[in-house]
């Protein structure tokens, strides 16, 4: 395979605040599964391992220098004297986010997120608080399968392309950041890089561009999951707020490593190698989305192309607003988190109360004690009737009655083999189904392992790529379910034992501990992500980087400024600027555009300053023309 060489005549120099001494050649040599990062006080080796999918890092640490510190903190976007994260470790489990009761004026919120239905369902959820408790106009970008689903929700809907199915099968076939060979030579890499593309320009056509038969719009602030990728490079172009949300550890943290990460040998102490995971992670996925993400930053948005040494670890550097959904009774806040980073207990979607079972499935589910739940949600995989098989074989072993979901990949095979213990499930909800069932078997998706606990099922996780290794450890780790196996390690003798393991007294009585423990801790998930994206604009706004009470309209006091009356200090909305042009008052020459957010990095060349310089006039032309057209 031919490699890249990147080498530091190739890198942009950036400015430090250091001498000419400490700067580093990085990186000195990569390719499509290597990254190497060598410097006279260390060396820093990963690589893909192609059975796991994982990232194996190697430190070894040459002698001491400022580079390493420079390097982490750089990385981590967290200084000494920050006075964020205090203390190591305070023993308090409960997180609470602080919230005054003051929101920002109404705005219109895009919500953008790639993935599965259950990366999508949470989002659903938080939409939903902030539209029909605070008023918001939410629109949730995703993949146009979810389209009946996220519209049937109450939630505006804008597809940006992408079918998740594929992505499924693909990330399975492929369960790191590094393509296989076989992939790269069936031409599934292009067709994804194709789709990456697609879904950046949906992205941005999200922010700027009304959904069919709506009135106008134009972003004022974004939600998304880092995998979307468009986030912060639409909301650079734009000048507006930033928030991002996840289900699993995405900001370095010396608590633990990146969740794609597996720490092969370090004689650096375990915090630091830690801590170093992330940056690795980040310069990596660089490596097979960067030139693309450059290409939409120059030919969409007009901006400045980001720097290669730059691009990773940007979000933590930019101190970007950032809630993790999940429960602080399974993972604390690490205490190297800064104050803009919260976690909120699990996000769920409430889908049991206008769920109604088939009457095969009710019938079922009275004729014996609850049964065992098997299901791997969107996963794909490549043949179905071998899996299909194993499961057969370990429930015949064990004994158990069972409900197999069919999933995306259509487990079961032919109704003709199913034993008489066995139920195949169609799509159903899992809040109402994992309330009758004994215990589960699951993928590891973040949402269905959340839902699983919460209803204190014992779990057994086996993943098949992503972070679904790290929630299948944190639930054995817990005490509350079997070891997880990959799939690619899966046999039915190791499932049957996984299934012994989960009916154990042991496991349900962890389990339940489990669960109520996140009953008592969490309180409502979706909720708390609103507060979390109100404090989020609330310290940006302290930062100067946000929208507070003086960037609400000067007239219409609910409505967020987007226009300021040059040589004033007036503030217009898109509609008192609308109504004072229409009754002759003033002209669109008498206003400017506001930015209410800059999101700057470290200047330097190929680094994104705002952009300003090369902005190109079109961009600006479709957002002109979403904020002139408005009257809402």
């Amino acid at each position: 395979m031919m490699s890249t060489t990147i080498t530091p005549d190739t890198l942009p120099r950036p400015r430090l605040p250091t001498s000419r001494s400490l700067r580093p050649s990085l990186p000195q040599r990569s390719h499509f599964s290597h990254l190497d990062i060598s410097h006279e006080e260390f060396n820093t080796h990963a690589f893909v391992h192609p059975s796991d999918g994982r990232v194996h890092i190697a430190v070894n640490k040459l002698r001491d220098g400022p580079l390493s510190a420079l390097l982490s903190k750089l990385n981590s976007g967290k200084c000494a004297d920050d006075g964020d994260g205090d203390g190591r470790d305070t023993g308090e489990r409960m997180q609470k986010v602080p919230f005054d009761g003051v929101t920002p004026p109404k705005l219109n919120i895009v919500i953008m997120v790639i993935g599965s239905r259950g990366d999508v369902q949470p989002f659903v959820a938080v939409a939903k608080v902030l539209k029909e408790k605070y008023g918001h106009r939410v629109r949730l970008a995703t993949h146009p399968a979810f389209r009946e689903f996220v519209a049937g929700e109450g939630v505006d809907f804008f597809s940006v392309g992408g079918d998740p199915a594929e992505l499924m099968a693909f990330m399975v076939q492929n369960p790191g950041l590094v393509p296989s060979i076989e992939t790269i030579k069936a031409g599934d890499v292009v067709r994804r890089r194709e789709q990456m593309f697609e879904m950046f320009q949906g992205f941005w056509r999200a922010c700027v561009q009304p959904s069919d038969g709506s009135y106008p719009f134009v972003a004022d602030a974004i939600i998304a999951n880092p995998p979307s990728f468009a986030h912060v490079h639409c909301a650079e172009k734009l000048g507006i707020p930033l928030h991002l949300m996840f289900a699993f550890p995405y900001s370095p943290t010396q608590t633990m490593p990146h969740p794609l990460a597996m720490i092969q040998s370090s004689n650096l102490g375990k915090d630091y190698t830690n801590a170093i995971s992330y940056p690795m992670i980040d310069m990596m996925s660089w490596q097979g989305l960067g030139d693309l993400v450059n290409k939409f930053r120059q030919k969409t948005l007009g901006l400045e192309p980001v720097g290669t040494l730059w691009a990773p670890g940007m979000i933590s550097r930019l101190k970007v607003p950032f809630t993790y959904m999940w429960s602080p009774s399974l993972i604390p806040k690490p205490y190297d988190w800064g104050d803009h980073i919260d976690i909120t207990g699990f996000v769920f979607l409430d889908l049991a109360s206008s769920f109604s079972p088939p009457q095969e499935l009710a019938n079922f589910l009275d004729a014996g004690p609850p049964p065992l739940y098997i299901g791997f949600g969107s996963i794909v995989v490549d043949d179905p009737d071998a899996l299909t098989q194993t499961i057969f074989a370990a429930i015949k072993s064990t004994g158990v009655r069972a409900l197999v979901s069919k999933g995306w990949s259509g487990i079961g095979g032919e109704e003709s083999a199913i034993p008489e213990n066995l139920f195949m499930l169609d799509n159903t909800p899992h809040d109402w189904l994992f309330s009758r069932v004994s215990a589960v078997v699951h993928h590891g998706g973040a949402g269905t392992t959340a839902i699983g606990l919460y209803r204190g099922r014992p779990t057994m996780i086996v993943p098949f790529f992503g972070d679904q290794a790290f929630w299948g450890c944190m639930v054995a780790s817990a005490g509350a379910g079997a070891e997880p196996v990959p799939h690619k390690e899966l046999t039915a003798e190791k499932l049957a034992e996984g299934i012994r393991k989960l009916l154990s007294e042991e496991c349900q009585l962890a389990a339940g501990k489990i669960s109520k423990q996140i009953r008592e801790d969490d309180g409502d998930g979706a909720e708390n992500a609103a507060r979390s994206f109100f404090k989020g604009i609330e310290a940006l706004k302290q930062g100067k980087r946000g929208l507070g009470p003086g960037d609400r309209c000067s007239f219409l006091e609910e409505k967020v400024a987007v226009w300021r009356i040059r040589r004033t200090a007036v503030r217009l909305s898109a509609l008192a600027a609308w109504l004072l042009v229409q009754s002759g008052k003033l002209t669109w020459k008498d206003m400017r555009l506001i930015r209410h957010t800059e999101w700057n990095d470290y200047d330097g060349p190929g680094e994104p300053f705002t952009g300003g310089i090369t902005a190109l006039a079109s961009s600006i032309t479709d957002v002109a023309k979403g904020i002139v057209t408005v009257p809402y």
